[in-house]
């Protein structure tokens, strides 16, 4: 079987004046599940998910296994749920560490200590979805992880304002490109409903473009961050939007080493649609994913569509679009390196290439 498709996306950026008059977004393409299990056993999808999603993969299963499962109404029990939004939460913790460390930091040897200690820990974190058994493992990867955060310089919930992280955040220039001032959206778990509706219709022609009756909300780390904290400064740019991972990450890890408050955020939901019909939602570190499948009497696949947070960000008309038109940036190297902290700051769960245009010669 060929998995083979284009994993990257194309960002644009059209000047006018030293400010951004417009950003085109070609998206990444994706695969047409469908097509390619259409006709298969439910159950040997599993082990496939994660060649077709090596991120998220944790999410990706606990999503697949809750649609099934909703799908042939079935209820899974409470300490399987349990054990998968641990699972999800871990792994959500150890793909914003990688985002916030891996590749981002010229590093001396101590600090690359810590960080292949931090995400050796992480791989133990993540070590399975469904696995049980004692929370020791759990627990002392957790502590690992805090203790390779302390020496990396963060202490809690926020970067020591001597740390490397800390001069990093200081070092993005908010004059270097000032933001417009646009309107917010945010998806929450109330639109899961509208979301799930419109992918089991419409397939590939709602996931590839999603919308919201036009509007195209922002989910991942800022979309969470407004909903603990409804008071948010406009036009958040890429150090807000990494302060907020930073924070994210120590809130997970006091839930995961039993400290921190019961998670809240609908970690994980299945839906039952009918007959042979079943959806899950995950919050995942990127934000919120969905996968939607039908199943025929043979508990063998008709449809499985799924819809990742990145066709939100990065849609051609999405939070990524709107935080960058009309902003006004510096000249040169400097406004263009504070557009692309900007563009990472949203984490795309695939590559990009990013580059910039004259609007006249577009």
């Amino acid at each position: 079987m060929n998995l083979a498709f284009r994993n990257e996306i194309a960002i644009t950026v059209l000047l006018s004046g030293g400010a951004i008059a417009d950003v085109k977004v070609e998206p990444r393409s994706r695969p047409p599940l469908t097509r390619l299990f259409a006709g298969k056993p439910a159950a040997s999808l599993l082990p496939v998910l994660p060649r077709l999603f090596s991120l998220c993969s944790a999410a990706h299963q606990v999503a697949y296994r809750s649609a099934v499962e909703a799908a042939r109404g079935e209820d899974a029990a409470p300490a399987t749920v349990r054990r998968r939004v641990t699972a999800v939460i871990a792994e959500r913790l150890t793909e914003l560490l990688r985002s916030l460390f891996v590749g981002r930091f010229a590093l001396d040897g101590a600090r690359a200590a810590s960080v292949r200690a931090m995400m050796q820990a992480g791989a133990v974190l993540c070590g399975g979805v469904d696995e049980s058994g004692s929370d020791t493992p759990r627990r002392e990867a957790v502590r690992q992880i805090k203790s390779a955060l302390g020496e990396l310089g963060i202490a809690g919930e926020d970067p020591v304002p001597s740390s490397m992280l800390a001069a990093y955040l200081a070092g993005l220039d908010g004059e270097a490109l000032s933001p417009p001032m646009a309107e917010q959206s945010f998806l929450t778990i109330a639109d899961d409903l509208d979301i799930i509706t419109r992918l089991s219709r419409e397939g590939a022609d709602f996931s590839d473009a999603p919308d919201l009756h036009g509007r195209i909300p922002e989910t991942g780390v800022w979309a969470r961050r407004v909903g603990r904290q409804p008071v948010v400064p406009l036009g958040a740019g890429a150090a807000e939007r990494l302060k907020a991972r930073i924070a994210e990450a120590g809130r997970l890890c006091a839930w995961l080493d039993g400290s921190g408050q019961d998670h809240d955020d609908g970690a994980v939901a299945s839906y039952r649609l009918g007959t042979g019909r079943g959806a899950a939602a995950v919050e995942c570190a990127r934000g919120r994913l969905y996968h939607a499948v039908e199943l025929d009497e043979g508990d063998r696949i008709v449809r499985f569509e799924f819809l990742a947070p990145t066709e939100w960000n990065f849609h051609a008309r999405g939070p990524l679009v709107r935080s960058l038109k009309g902003a006004v940036l510096a000249s040169g190297r400097r406004g263009q390196d504070a557009v692309r902290a900007l563009v990472d700051s949203f984490d795309p769960c695939v590559g990009f290439s990013l580059s910039f245009r004259e609007a006249a010669h577009a």
